[in-house]
């Protein structure tokens, strides 16, 4: 997680009243079924909390066809040398660096694949850091010091309008790199600044402009299945497996070796036995177990197929390595 060093400009009471004229989103208005959520007990406040989020699901589906746009963006810059990069301020940054963050361990991705630059640096992911989402300037600078040309940059933003990410998707624009938007306002005034807008429609918050509640959970939501989808394009799976793990603790260890159970209904002594033999890799092991072939084998039949988004149906290039070896030995 990284962000610009520079300092936000000092916000006058004049600035937050024009900004509050223009802060034009459902998210700020009233829900009509919760003004009398102060009155409510607990079981009536989580029943009128839970139902409002039921909407949010409904509002992501109806994105699946832009977002599909926006994963393959994402592969093909990957697949090219580039990095994705996410930018955005509050709820929305945070959830940008978690989805980043756990990238690691499920898929062996790093910052090179994935990068999430949050408002106010790595202290505003505990404590608020206040005006940081003010300063477009420190979201240009963020592009300007640390996207690369051929990078891609999403800009996640429940308001739509937030100034540290308009400044990184203009600076961003600029240099004809390609951009995104993930918000919560069907009116989102970014949503020019970005090739690919993914605007969630989840209407008015139970508490009146929350957007840690609706809006943050569309948005993780979004977060979610764009990397996801990325990661399995780009051949981090097999069937419905993790197969790029970085088995890093214990637990890691043993889900693996489940993983190659599962694959190859190899009995587990077997899979932990040729996954060591594999030096720890998965991809090699699976070969070896799913052509039952001996590791040197699949070690070189999985390097002569290695992950490729252009091989449909096969992008891990799991099913191309064993095949070659159940014909050619």
């Amino acid at each position: 997680m990284t962000s610009s060093d520079a300092d936000p400009r000092p916000v006058t009471p004049q600035d937050a009243w024009e900004a509050l004229l223009t802060l034009d989103s459902p998210t700020e208005q009233r829900h009509p079924g919760t003004a009398d959520l102060d009155t409510l007990g607990a079981e009536g406040l989580v029943r009128t909390i839970l139902g409002a989020d039921a909407a949010v699901v409904t509002a992501v589906q109806a994105l699946a066809q832009p977002l599909a746009g926006l994963v393959e963006a994402c592969v093909g810059t990957i697949a090219a040398g580039g990095t994705v990069h996410s930018v955005g301020a509050g709820t929305s940054g945070r959830l940008a660096v978690l989805d980043a963050a756990e990238l690691g361990p499920t898929f062996n991705a790093g910052s090179d694949l994935f990068r999430a630059h949050l408002a106010g640096g790595d202290a505003a992911m505990l404590v608020a850091v206040e005006g940081a989402e003010d300063s477009a300037e420190a979201g240009a600078q963020v592009v300007a010091e640390q996207v690369r040309d051929g990078d891609l940059v999403i800009g996640v933003a429940a308001s739509g309008r937030t100034p540290y990410v308009r400044g990184a998707l203009e600076a961003a624009r600029s240099r004809g790199l390609v951009t995104a938007l993930i918000s919560a306002n069907p009116a989102a005034p970014l949503a020019s600044l970005a090739d690919h807008a993914l605007l969630a429609d989840v209407g008015p918050e139970v508490v009146t402009g929350s957007t840690r509640m609706k809006a943050g959970t569309a948005q993780k939501l979004l977060l979610n299945a764009l990397s996801t989808a990325t990661m399995v394009r780009l051949g981090k799976t097999y069937s419905n497996l993790m197969i790029d793990v970085r088995p890093s603790n214990e637990k890691l260890v043993a889900r693996t070796v489940r993983m190659l159970v599962q694959a190859s209904g190899a009995q587990p002594e077997r899979a932990h036995r040729v996954l060591e033999e594999a030096g720890g890799s998965v991809r090699i092991a699976l070969v070896a177990l799913l052509a039952d072939a001996e590791v040197p084998a699949a070690r070189s039949a999985a390097e002569r197929f290695l992950p490729d988004p252009a091989r449909s149906g096969d992008p891990a290039g799991i099913r191309a390595a064993v095949e070659a070896l159940r014909r050619h030995g």
